[in-house]
């Protein structure tokens, strides 16, 4: 493999979960009919694995605890790979739609089953849909006392359905206000003026023209000489997968560019040192933090 940016690696990582489970599909889909449609997680995913193996690479799979619950073989799989597996709840919720005590308990569900399913323990967080919002960063301080390492659900820039476009762009501890931290990984992002511009992962991915991607990639390693953080599903490798009813907006960020995923894909690993999330965030300088029994004492 060639790497264009020298010594600067990119996180890599994979949402695992089904197509109809997209929040986009959510009003649509009952998540007490998820079990009617027919999966394809399993193979798709194989076919993830397959493409990390010809590259030999390892990523981060955040794994939705409903498919772990289903699938556990498939869990184990990935992570005899040497994958990192990672929380991606267990339903799906959108965090920002749920209380702090629904959060905590589908939290608590989604690490459980997805525990049990790799025999290995979890120490990141991805909220569907980067839920994670000025409203919903209460979640930060659930995750660090349930012990999560890291975050990587805030999206900085601008978008109908997420994101907090002045959150710092790279991967950060953030101090809570109970004392704790816990290391915040954003998705990747181009700084052009005052504008945040999304990059290389989920529909960004399929739907921008491929010289932006690599642009954007090589703009972020060599440039602000930080590793820029990817991302995408299963289903997008999937151009076979089934038609579901929805909307012209939905239908184009959901089906748009299928065909294209896996070669682009390629084209990154190619270019491209990636590895877990896990091993940038062992990376990312911890302030000393000061808490707020030590500040009494003083």
């Amino acid at each position: 493999m060639s790497n264009t940016t020298g010594d600067i690696t990119a996180g890599m990582s994979v949402d695992l979960e089904d197509y109809f489970h997209v929040e986009a599909f959510a009003d649509r889909i009952a998540r007490a009919a998820w079990d009617s449609f027919p999966s394809r997680i399993r193979q798709n995913t194989e076919r993830v694995l397959a493409l990390f193996e010809r590259h030999k690479c390892r990523a981060t799979f955040f794994v939705l605890g409903w498919v772990a619950e289903r699938e556990p073989s498939l869990i184990r799989q990935v992570a005899d790979a040497g994958h990192e597996i990672a929380c991606h709840s267990y339903f799906h919720y959108r965090v920002n739609t749920l209380t702090p005590e629904q959060f905590r308990e589908d939290l608590r569900r989604a690490r459980g089953v997805i525990e049990d399913a790799a025999g290995v323990k979890v120490l990141g967080f991805r909220a569907p849909t980067f839920s994670i919002v000025k409203e919903s960063l209460w979640a930060l301080d659930i995750l660090a006392e349930e012990g999560f390492e890291y975050d990587s659900s805030i999206f900085p820039i601008h978008h109908d359905r997420y994101g907090i476009p002045d959150a710092p762009r790279f991967a950060h501890w953030r101090e809570l206000a109970s004392g704790r931290a816990i290391c915040e990984v954003p998705m990747a992002t181009v700084r052009l003026g005052q504008h945040n511009l999304p990059a290389a992962g989920g529909g960004y991915l399929r739907l921008l023209p491929m010289r932006y991607t690599r642009w954007a990639i090589n703009r972020i390693h060599s440039h602000d000489r930080q590793p820029a953080i990817l991302y995408f599903h299963p289903w997008e490798v999937d151009p076979q997968q089934p038609r579901l009813a929805a909307s012209w907006k939905t239908r184009i960020r959901h089906y748009a560019g299928l065909g294209k995923t896996e070669a682009r894909l390629d084209r990154i690993l190619t270019e491209h040192r990636v590895e877990p999330i896990i091993n940038l965030v062992r990376r990312v300088p911890r302030p000393q933090l000061l808490h707020a029994q030590v500040a009494a004492s003083n």
